[in-house]
């Protein structure tokens, strides 16, 4: 096979899992949350606006507005930024336009509720899976665009976090309609505004929790005399290096080594079978830890802009 074919597989092996999360996003957020009235944050949330009060398609006001950010932010941000932020927003612009025409009603021409009246399951069902969709496509170093290039410009040039400019954004999004009338009376805008910061919290708790629980990690504490061939059998099943730590028992007075490890929680069972095949005998300490950074897990960066 030559290398321009490998190419190819290699650039088609990194946009299917993409192209997978946009369709999810799409046909959640179609089938979800367009029928049922909610609106949540982002370039989304203000399609899913626009769509209620001046029926423009969402897929349509999707388009158009990541199209208006991503030219106003080219020349800021560069190419290298939006090569896969662009895709994904023309694939979840062209899933939403295919699910709007395949789940409209003929006899109303409204989009059809598949769980009939039951709004607040709807929201919880499509902002889990539109959040799970998101994280999938951080994970695969893409974005669905929109508010994100916002938050990316304020934070290159004006130092702001990221991540307390998008709430503004999507405090900003979802609190203007308090102030449409035609959403209906006082008391229906705000309840329209309370399913959209319920759906904004859902949505962001998932995308944060699908982040990070690959990446909790644990540390043990191993109290062996056979240390060294613990921590041998460790290292050749993980990967990971330990330390090891000189303590004396305080009934027994005795020296002892205690071997500590750093891991990801995926391999904890590995771990307790190794110790357990070694010395059944061993005191182990587990416990969980907040973050890890360095090599083997999570790169250290400047986290005063998360």
């Amino acid at each position: 096979m030559t290398s321009r074919w490998r190419l190819v597989l290699r650039e088609l092996k990194e946009l299917l899992p993409i192209t997978l999360a946009c369709g999810t996003y799409a046909a959640a957020w179609t089938a979800l949350i367009l029928p049922y009235g909610i609106v949540s944050g982002g370039v989304a949330g203000l399609a899913s606006l626009l769509y209620y009060v001046a029926h423009i398609p969402a897929s349509l006001s999707y388009s158009v507005v990541n199209a208006v950010l991503f030219i106003a932010a080219l020349k800021l941000l560069g190419w290298r930024f939006f090569a896969k932020t662009i895709y994904a927003t023309v694939a979840i612009s062209l899933f939403l336009w295919i699910g709007e025409r395949a789940l409209v009603d003929p006899a109303t021409g409204e989009l059809i509720r598949i769980l009939e009246d039951e709004r607040f399951m709807a929201m919880l069902l499509g902002c889990s899976i539109c959040g799970l969709s998101v994280a999938a496509l951080f994970a695969c170093s893409g974005s669905s665009g929109g508010t994100d290039i916002i938050a990316a410009v304020a934070n290159k040039y004006f130092g702001f976090s990221i991540g307390a400019t998008l709430i503004v954004i999507d405090l900003f999004i979802i609190g203007s309609g308090l102030f449409i009338p035609s959403l209906g009376t006082t008391l229906e805008r705000v309840r329209f505004v309370a399913f959209g910061f319920c759906a904004m919290g859902v949505e962001c708790m998932t995308i944060s929790y699908a982040l990070n629980v690959r990446r909790r990690s644990v540390q043990f504490m191993i109290f062996t005399r056979r240390h060294a061939e613990i921590a041998k059998a460790i290292s050749d099943a993980t990967g990971h290096t330990m330390t090891l730590l000189d303590a004396h028992g305080w009934y027994t007075g005795d020296a002892v080594k205690v071997v500590c490890v750093l891991a990801k929680m995926s391999e904890s069972a590995t771990i307790f079978s190794i110790i357990h095949s070694i010395d059944p005998r061993a005191f182990v300490s587990q416990s969980r830890v907040i973050g890890v950074w360095g090599e083997g897990f999570d790169k250290m960066k400047d986290r005063r802009n998360a």
